[in-house]
């Protein structure tokens, strides 16, 4: 029997209260500086923590784009967001389809060297595209892949730790279920999509809400293989706005921060049972 402390029981709820509140208010101060003008911000010292009465125009301002209070244009959010939502989904798409097969191949499959191939996927591992991105950015060029969509996802698509979560998976699949369906006359590919996949879903769905996280942040490769502004990603966009001009309007900069982190916390919230259950059930 599980003996009930009043105390301990308080004192677990005040911490998470503090982490809570640690974690969210920076996020409550951004949307804060998001619905004030920019002399507000840069007049009031320290800044306001009450919302203000320009969100809507402000909002605006940031998802369309139009003149600032200093006469210079900024470009709208939307176009930059549509960028990354598309990389996002290529990206975490493209990852799950190929450490699928990929998996689906190493487990059920006998070919020579298999175990050496194996290992060869896991030590890029240490190879991520911050250490190889010199070579990288050289075949992209010579491929005529800039300022393209497949420049910007095609080097980000392999994961050899999907490809890792998922062989380990496979393995726990019951050996009896590989001999049913061969004796039910079901190939190799009739059951990867009729067993292995229903079966991989909650793992896929963990697997699409990291991958997708993973590229909606992207920064630094699309930094170096974009140079037109149609095909700047959001992330890239907020940090232009801030090193853009010698006056910076940060209710726009905080209203497009508010308005980046949108989709991947729509991904997040409504993938959340999913996301929680392919991380910590057992009972495949």
């Amino acid at each position: 029997m599980i003996e009930r402390r009043p105390f301990l029981q308080a004192f677990a709820h005040m911490v998470l209260l503090v982490g809570v509140t640690i974690v969210a208010f920076p996020l409550y101060l951004t949307f804060v500086a998001s619905t004030q003008s920019a002399q507000q911000i840069s007049q009031s010292i320290p800044m306001s923590l009450w919302p203000g009465s320009h969100m809507l125009e402000t909002y605006r301002l940031a998802l369309f784009g139009g003149e600032l209070s200093v006469g210079s244009h900024v470009a709208g959010a939307a176009p930059m967001m549509l960028t990354s939502l598309i990389s996002a989904l290529v990206i975490s798409i493209g990852k799950i389809v190929i450490s699928l097969l990929s998996a689906f191949a190493l487990v059920y499959f006998r070919f020579p060297f298999r175990t050496l191939v194996f290992w060869m996927i896991f030590v890029t591992l240490m190879l991520p595209v911050e250490v190889r991105i010199s070579p990288t950015y050289e075949v992209v060029s010579n491929l005529g892949m800039l300022n393209t969509y497949a420049g910007l996802t095609i080097p980000l698509i392999a994961s050899a730790t999907a490809t890792f979560l998922l062989r380990q998976f496979f393995l726990t699949v019951p050996d009896e279920l590989v001999e049913a369906a061969r004796m039910d006359g079901a190939g190799p590919m009739r059951f990867f999509k009729d067993i292995l996949l229903p079966l991989s879903a909650t793992n896929i769905s963990a697997l699409f809400v990291i991958q997708f996280i993973y590229g909606w942040n992207q920064y630094l490769w699309p930094l170096l293989v974009t140079t037109n502004e149609d095909m700047y990603p959001i992330v890239l966009g907020i940090r232009r706005l801030i090193a853009g001009e010698s006056y910076t309007e940060w209710n726009v900069v905080m209203a497009t921060a508010m308005l980046a982190m949108l989709p991947p916390a729509a991904v997040v919230i409504l993938m959340q049972k999913w996301f929680v259950k392919g991380l910590v059930d057992t009972e495949k």
